[in-house]
């Protein structure tokens, strides 16, 4: 008998639970990129001068150049390589929205990838 009773009470124990308000779970909010274009450079394709890599490029700079907004093409290699990828992005560029561009280069540390990405400009 004292069983039912404990059964009664833990019934009655649990329907008197609290649940949260449903305002209460906020959603999950996941960080918002801007960028328009960003993908990694293969360092076999940044060494061996790939011309697919170079169509790639100049696609980049010609993508930048279609922006109605001023962009900003942020580059991330070794010192060295800037040269070749800039001069491959500036081919992409037409001349009257060169202006417009802003092509910045960030030296990569070791173990960083190499990177380049095209947002608008702040």
């Amino acid at each position: 008998m004292k069983q039912a009773y404990f059964f009664v009470a833990v019934l009655a124990l649990a329907g008197c639970a609290q649940l949260p308000p449903k305002e209460a779970a906020q959603p999950v909010k996941t960080p918002v990129s801007t960028d328009i274009v960003n993908f990694r450079i293969p360092p076999d394709a940044l060494g061996a001068r790939d011309p697919q890599l170079t169509a790639v490029l100049v696609k980049v700079g010609a993508l930048a150049a279609a922006q109605k907004q001023p962009t900003t093409i942020l580059v991330t290699a070794l010192g060295a390589d800037f040269p070749y990828l800039n001069q491959a992005i500036w081919r992409g560029v037409p001349a009257q929205h060169s202006v417009k561009i802003s092509l910045e280069n960030l030296t990569a540390g070791a173990n960083q990838t190499y990177s380049v990405s095209v947002k608008p400009t702040p």
